[in-house]
């Protein structure tokens, strides 16, 4: 270990003697000695680089990928496909050890490809303005509701219980120090319940956050959940995935305010729960109340086009208790990635890409149900996750699944007491006919 430590006793005792103490321990006389470490630390003995290398790889080994396991689980992470081209240009060096653009003049192209992003995920969503990324789909969907509350003057947040349970999670984490109030509306039926909403809603409802499809996998009715929020003069926050707006309609174009959502499907892998990117945007009115910053177009002296930011409402930039956030980065690798498999897809590419996630899904789901002792849960229209009940607990599913090299569904009974025995089942693009109906024929010889 003393290779690894700068200094020599001698440079120590002078440090020491400079700063007018005898000993290093003195540093931490302040730290209560109940709760000092007082012994050496519980570690194995040191171990050379050729005995550290292959030890790290018997840990990895202990981890399983889809790679090596058929994935039929989403709820929020996605095993779409990943096109080599991705993986090829993110790894580029100026993208890849690039640090925020604070220097215009030398940051062009991490500039560039922020703005390619932004200007991609407003046609998706439909919304005039988009950020330069958020942490993930979770923060995103907390700093909507803080900017809608900030624009509405109200306290009142009313959120769709068909919302991905963490992500409520993380809304009633960011809203208990704001004293804003959050309530849930009911998905009985696994649809967001209009005469539910309109018996909530009030003048003190500052937003409305509906995720669609939602957490089940459901289409929601979203112009009619729309037509209600905006009676009451509140703002009404989509939660999408990107991936759908190949092929449903816009959440700008049936009533929007704020779109948000998680962009992990858009080219990034699921790199075991992160990092992943959280998409943003609004209407232009609402620019100025928007957290995060925006990379803008325009040009120099000579008439050259160039990449400036030129909004950074965040509190690294100005005084922060007039910051729009603390939401201090962007997650500019992530987002890169996205922009090049949505340049490389283009608009027939990712329809055909949400075509495939919805066919599949469906053929899933017909084969599944009929199957003796396994039951759809609910009736809705869906994408590409659904839900269904079989006559075993599904810890035990899953088990048997893992064992026969397939990632098996969700257990939603961990966040829905009443769905207890549930299974949320996801298929994407990635998965083929023959790792179908494989699942259907393993789930079949379950007894």
């Amino acid at each position: 270990m003393a290779g690894y430590v700068p200094h020599n006793e001698k440079e120590k005792k002078l440090m020491l003697e400079a700063i007018g103490i005898d000993s290093i321990d003195e540093l931490f006389t302040d730290i209560p000695a109940e709760i000092r470490l007082t012994g050496d630390l519980d570690l194995p003995p040191a171990m050379s680089e050729i005995e550290l290398v292959r030890h790290m790889g018997e840990l990895s080994r202990k981890n399983t990928s889809t790679g090596e396991k058929l994935c039929f689980l989403g709820a929020g992470a996605y095993d779409h496909y990943v096109p080599s081209v991705v993986k090829h240009l993110v790894q580029r060096s100026e993208f890849y050890t690039a640090y925020t653009p604070y220097q215009a003049e030398v940051s062009q192209g991490t500039l560039q490809s922020i703005f390619e992003f932004q200007s991609m995920i407003c046609e998706l969503t439909g919304m005039d303005v988009a950020n330069a990324s958020m942490y993930d789909g979770a923060t995103a969907v907390a700093e909507a509701a803080i900017m809608a509350c900030r624009v509405t003057g109200r306290k009142r947040v009313l959120v769709s219980e068909a919302v991905h349970p963490e992500y409520r999670q993380v809304l009633r984490t960011y809203a208990r120090g704001l004293q804003l109030m959050v309530e849930e509306i009911a998905a009985g039926d696994g649809r967001t319940s209009a005469g539910e909403l309109e018996k909530t809603m009030g003048q003190d409802v500052g937003c409305v956050i509906v995720q669609n499809p939602n957490f089940f996998g459901i289409v929601e009715d979203g112009p009619s959940l729309g037509e209600i929020i905006h009676r009451y003069k509140a703002l009404y926050i989509v939660c999408a995935d990107p991936i759908s707006l190949g092929l449903l309609k816009a959440p700008g174009d049936y009533g929007a305010d704020i779109v948000v959502g998680e962009a992990q499907g858009l080219g990034n892998s699921l790199n075991f729960g992160g990092p992943y990117v959280g998409f943003f945007a609004t209407r232009k009115k609402y620019m100025r109340k928007m957290p995060g910053r925006i990379v803008g177009q325009t040009v120099d002296r000579e008439g050259k086009r160039g990449f400036v930011l030129t909004i950074q409402a965040r509190e690294q930039h100005i005084r922060r208790e007039k910051a729009t956030s603390n939401i201090c980065s962007n997650e500019a690798l992530c987002a890169l990635a996205a922009t090049i498999y949505l340049s490389c897809l283009g608009r027939q590419g990712l329809r055909q890409v949400a075509e495939l996630c919805l066919q599949k899904a469906r053929y899933a789901y017909e084969r599944l149900t009929e199957l003796e002792g396994v039951e759809p849960v609910f009736t809705g229209p869906f994408f590409k996750e659904f839900v269904i009940k079989t006559k075993r607990h599904p810890g035990e599913v899953n088990e048997y699944l893992l064992q026969h090299n397939i990632i098996g569904g969700l257990d939603l009974g961990r966040f829905y007491p009443r769905l207890s025995g549930g299974m949320l089942f996801c298929v994407t693009e990635a998965r083929s006919r023959e790792d179908i109906d494989y699942l259907v024929d393993r789930m079949g010889a379950l007894k």
